[in-house]
C-alpha cells in the first residue's frame, strides 16, 4: 500500500482531518466548457469561466488533509452550455473522478455523473472566491460540493466510510444552497439532482454502497494485481450491495452512478473469472440492470467473447 493509500486508511479510521500543514491541494481537475450551442456574439466569457473554474478547483484547499503532487485526486468537469442570457449560464455538466489501482498502472473510475440541472450567473472575468461558510453563489456551491463529494468518495474507497467529514460538508453545502432558489438543490426535486446523489451515499438505507466502495477498491481492485482471485473474489462480494441498494431505492442514484462508472470494468474484471463466478455476478446484476443486457452478457460469457 501506498504512502498516501496509508494516510487516508488512519485519516479514515481515526474519523478526523489532518492538522492544516503545509501541503498541496487535493485537486487535479481537468476543466473543459463547451459553448458549441451558443450562436453569435463573443465566445470570450466561456473560456474565462473555463480558465477559472479551473484555477478555483486547482488552487482551493477544501480541506486540512496533507496531499503531494502525485497524490491529488484526478477529476474532470465537462460542462456543457445550452443557453447563455443576461450573465446566465445553463446547461449540463459531465463529472467524472478516477482513482489508482495501486501497484499498477490501471486507474479506475469512481464516480461518473452527468449533472442536468446547472444553472448560474457569472459575468466575464469576475473571481470566484471560496468561503466555507458563506454560500452566495451558485457556481461555486457546485464547486464545492463536488470538491467535497470527490474527496469523500475517494477517502471511503481507502478506508471504511473514510469519507465522513466530506459528506458532512457538501451536506453543508446542499442545505445553505438550497436558500439561493436555484435548480438541483432541493431535496425530492429529483433523485438524481445534486440533493438526491448526496443521499444515495448518507442514507441509512442506501448506505451499502460505501461500504462497497471500500470492498471494491481497495479489497478488491488494489489485491488483484499480486492475487487476482482474492482480488475478484473480494469484488463479487462487494456486489451484493448494489442488490441491497436496489431493494432500499430502486430509483437511487447510487444505482446509474454505479453502471456508469463500473459496468465496462466489471467485463474485464471476470473476463477470465470461473463460470460459475460470472454466473452469480450477472445473476446479482441482470434485475437491477435490465437494459444493460449487451455488457451483461459480456460479463457472463468472458473471453468467449474474444
Amino acid at each position: 500500500m501506498s504512502v498516501m493509500g496509508i494516510m487516508k486508511y488512519l485519516l479514515g479510521a481515526a474519523g478526523i482531518m489532518l492538522s492544516a500543514t503545509a501541503g498541496a491541494q487535493e485537486l487535479n481537475c481537468q476543466v473543459e466548457v463547451n459553448a458549441q450551442k451558443i450562436e453569435g456574439g463573443s465566445k470570450s466569457v466561456f473560456q474565462t469561466l473555463q480558465e477559472a473554474i479551473s484555477e478555483y478547483m486547482n488552487e482551493t484547499r477544501f480541506s486540512n488533509a496533507t496531499f503531494s503532487n502525485n497524490e491529488k485526486l484526478d477529476c474532470r468537469l465537462y460542462l456543457t452550455v445550452s443557453e447563455y442570457k443576461d450573465d446566465r449560464i445553463t446547461g449540463d455538466l459531465q463529472v467524472q473522478l478516477s482513482r489508482p489501482v495501486y501497484n499498477s498502472t490501471y486507474t479506475t473510475t469512481l464516480f461518473n455523473f452527468k449533472d442536468n440541472r446547472i444553472s448560474f450567473e457569472y459575468r466575464e472575468g469576475e473571481p470566484l472566491i471560496f468561503n466555507s461558510t458563506t454560500i452566495d453563489n451558485n457556481l461555486t456551491a457546485i464547486l464545492n460540493y463536488y470538491a467535497y463529494l470527490f474527496l469523500a468518495l475517494d477517502f471511503d474507497s481507502f478506508s471504511p466510510k473514510g469519507g465522513e467529514p466530506f459528506y458532512e460538508r457538501a451536506a453543508t453545502v446542499v442545505q445553505a444552497a438550497q436558500s439561493l432558489g436555484e435548480i438541483g438543490w432541493k431535496a425530492f426535486e429529483d433523485p438524481k439532482n445534486r440533493s438526491g446523489v448526496l443521499t444515495a451515499f448518507t442514507s441509512p438505507s442506501t448506505s451499502a454502497f460505501r461500504q462497497m466502495l471500500y470492498d471494491y477498491h481497495r479489497k478488491g481492485l488494489d489485491e488483484m494485481v499480486t492475487s487476482p482471485d482474492k482480488g475478484r473474489a473480494s469484488i463479487t462480494s462487494s456486489l451484493n450491495a448494489v442488490e441491497t441498494v436496489y431493494k432500499a431505492d430502486p430509483m437511487s442514484a447510487a444505482l446509474s452512478i454505479f453502471r456508469d462508472s463500473k459496468m465496462d470494468e466489471l467485463v474485464n474484471v471476470y473476463s477470465k473469472a470461473p463460470q460459475t463466478e460470472r454466473e452469480m455476478v450477472y445473476k446479482l446484476l441482470q434485475p437491477v440492470f435490465p437494459a444493460e443486457n449487451e455488457r451483461l452478457n459480456k460479463i457472463r460469457k468472458g473471453d468467449e467473447n474474444n
